[in-house]
C-alpha cells in the first residue's frame, strides 16, 4: 500500500471513531501530553486510532505524535509520521465544528523531507491530501490556492496569547487588509488556503508545533502556494517535540510580499 493511502485510511478511522463521542465524554482530562499541552479524550482516542491502526499493518515508522511523543511502530523505521490527532482540540470540547487530524510521512528527520500529507475535517469527513510532486487534493478533486485578485482578501491571523510588542507590529494588517481571521486549528487554515478559501495566514507567535503544521506544509507548497519564515526565510526544521516556529503562508509571491513588507516595517 502507497504511504498517502496508509495515511488516508488512518485519518478516516479517526473521524469514524471521533464522530460519535458523547460530547460529556470529549473532555475528560488526561494531564499534560508531550508537545505540553493538556491531552483530552478525544485527543487520546484520535491518537491510538492511528496508532493501532500502523501496529496493525506494521508500517515501518518512528510516531512523532503531540500527545504520545516518539513511539516506534517497528525496528525497521523508513521515515517518519508526524501526527496531530486532534489539531483544534479547544474547538473539538466546546462543540465547534472546526477541529481536524493532521498527519504526515518524511522519510528524513525534517521537513523538506515530507512527501506525503492528509488533512481531514473531522466534523464533515473532508479529507485533504498530497502527495510531492503530485498536487493537493480535496476528497478525489484537485485544489489550488486563489489565483485570482480579489476585492476583500481572507487574511488568517493568530494572535492567542500575542504579546503587546507582537500586537503592534500587526497593527498595519488589521488596519489595511481583512477581513481577517483566527479559526482555531491550524492545519486545517492551511487545508482552506490550499484550497483558495483563505489568501493568508500568519502566525508570528513562535507558539506553533511541527505537528500542527507538517501536513498543512506540504498541502500548499502541493497547492501552489508559499510558506516562509518571519524574514522570508524557507522553513527547513528539525523534528522535535517542543519545537515551536512562526510562519507566513500567502497564495502567491506579489501577495506575500505585501504582507511580509508590512510586517517588517
Amino acid at each position: 500500500m502507497e504511504v498517502i493511502e496508509i495515511l488516508r485510511q488512518a485519518s478516516k478511522q479517526v473521524y469514524d471513531n471521533v464522530k460519535n463521542i458523547d460530547r460529556i465524554d470529549v473532555a475528560v482530562d488526561f494531564g499534560i501530553g508531550a508537545g505540553g499541552d493538556i491531552s483530552q479524550n478525544i485527543d487520546i482516542i484520535a491518537e491510538k486510532t492511528v496508532l493501532d491502526y500502523l501496529k496493525k499493518i506494521n508500517f515501518n515508522c518512528v510516531v512523532l505524535g503531540e500527545e504520545c511523543g516518539r513511539v516506534e511502530i517497528n525496528d525497521n523505521s523508513k521515515g517518519y509520521v508526524i501526527m496531530d490527532a486532534i489539531d483544534g482540540t479547544a474547538n473539538a470540547v466546546n462543540d465547534i465544528p472546526f477541529f481536524c487530524c493532521s498527519l504526515a510521512f518524511a522519510t528524513e528527520n525534517n521537513l523538506n523531507s515530507i512527501t506525503d500529507a492528509v488533512v481531514i475535517n473531522l466534523s464533515n469527513g473532508e479529507q485533504y491530501w498530497a502527495s510531492k510532486g503530485k498536487g493537493a487534493f480535496l476528497n478525489e478533486t484537485k485544489i489550488h490556492v486563489q489565483n485570482k485578485e480579489r476585492t476583500y482578501k481572507i487574511v488568517g491571523v493568530n494572535t492567542s496569547g500575542a504579546s503587546p510588542e507582537l500586537l503592534k507590529k500587526l497593527q498595519t494588517i488589521f488596519e489595511h487588509h481583512g477581513p481577517t481571521r483566527h479559526f482555531g486549528a491550524t492545519a486545517l487554515e492551511m487545508a482552506y488556503l490550499s484550497r483558495g478559501s483563505i489568501d493568508v495566514l500568519i502566525d508570528l507567535r513562535d507558539k506553533i508545533r511541527v505537528q500542527d503544521m507538517a501536513a498543512g506544509y506540504l498541502l500548499i507548497k502541493e497547492a501552489g502556494g508559499l510558506i516562509v519564515g518571519i524574514n522570508t526565510e524557507p522553513l527547513d526544521l528539525d523534528f522535535k517535540t517542543m519545537t515551536r516556529l512562526s510562519f507566513v503562508c500567502a497564495s502567491n509571491q506579489v501577495t506575500l510580499d505585501q504582507i511580509m513588507s508590512e510586517i517588517n516595517k
